[in-house]
C-alpha cells in the first residue's frame, strides 16, 4: 500500500500512467473530439446539405429574434400582431374586413376576432398571452369558458411561451376546437407568412435537366 505523500506534485503524479498519458497529450478530450467530429461530418456533407443547415440555423436565429422584439412591445401591438398573422394565413380575406383586434377591459377574456371565411358564416376568436412562464391548463379552460360565453365553438391561443402538457391534453378531450400556437410556432408562422420579417436574399439552386439533354 502506498503511504500518503508529504505533496503531491507532477514528480508524484508521472508514477501513474493515466498521469503520463494525459502529459503525452494521449487522453480524450470530449471537446476536442466534438469539434474534430463537427468538422468532419461537415465535409461529408453535400453542398446542398450545408446551404440547408446553413438556412435552418439562420431561420432559427430569425425566429429568436422575433420573439425577443414581441417580448419587448406592447401587449396592444401584440394583439394586433396575432389578427394580422391569421389573416395572412388566409383567414376571411383583407385585414380590414375579417380582423378585429379587441384587447379591452369587460371583453371576456377575448383579444381578436376574425371570420373564418370571407362570408363571415362562421367566427374564430383569438387570446393572445404575451408570457415568460409556461401556460397551464386553467388559463386554457378559462378561454373555453370565454368561447362558452360567446357561443363560439372555435378558438386560437397564441402565446409567446409554451404550453403546459396538461394544457395540450385538455384541448384534446372538450367539444370546442380549440388550436394552441406557442412562441416557436409562432415564430415559424411569422416567417412563413411574412409577417415581421423582409426578404434580404434569395437563391435557387438549380441542377441540370436531364429530360433537355436526352431530347439530343
Amino acid at each position: 500500500m502506498r503511504s500518503n505523500p508529504p505533496e503531491i506534485n507532477n514528480h508524484f503524479l508521472r508514477q501513474f500512467s493515466e498521469f503520463l498519458e494525459f502529459q503525452n497529450g494521449t487522453s480524450t478530450d470530449e471537446t476536442v473530439l466534438t469539434s474534430r467530429g463537427q468538422d468532419l461530418d461537415r465535409h461529408e456533407q453535400t453542398p446542398e446539405e450545408i446551404l440547408e443547415a446553413s438556412y435552418s440555423d439562420l431561420r432559427r436565429a430569425l425566429a429568436d429574434e422575433l420573439l425577443e422584439r414581441i417580448k419587448g412591445c406592447s401587449p396592444k401591438f401584440f394583439e394586433r400582431l396575432v389578427v394580422e398573422l391569421v389573416v395572412a394565413m388566409g383567414y376571411g380575406g383583407s385585414r380590414v374586413d375579417a380582423g378585429q383586434a379587441i384587447g379591452q377591459s369587460g371583453d371576456d377574456g377575448i383579444d381578436g376576432i376574425i371570420n373564418e371565411d370571407r362570408l363571415g358564416l362562421d367566427i374564430i376568436y383569438l387570446q393572445a398571452k404575451r408570457w415568460e412562464g409556461t401556460v397551464g391548463r386553467p388559463v386554457v379552460q378559462a378561454f373555453a369558458g370565454s368561447l362558452e360565453g360567446q357561443r363560439a365553438r372555435k378558438g386560437i391561443l397564441i402565446t409567446t411561451s409554451r404550453f403546459s402538457q396538461e394544457a395540450k391534453e385538455y384541448v384534446t378531450r372538450i367539444e370546442k376546437k380549440i388550436i394552441l400556437i406557442d412562441g416557436e410556432r409562432l415564430a415559424d408562422l411569422m416567417i412563413d407568412f411574412n409577417i415581421g420579417v423582409t426578404e434580404v436574399n434569395s437563391y435557387v439552386v438549380k441542377k441540370a435537366d436531364l429530360d433537355y439533354f436526352d431530347a439530343g
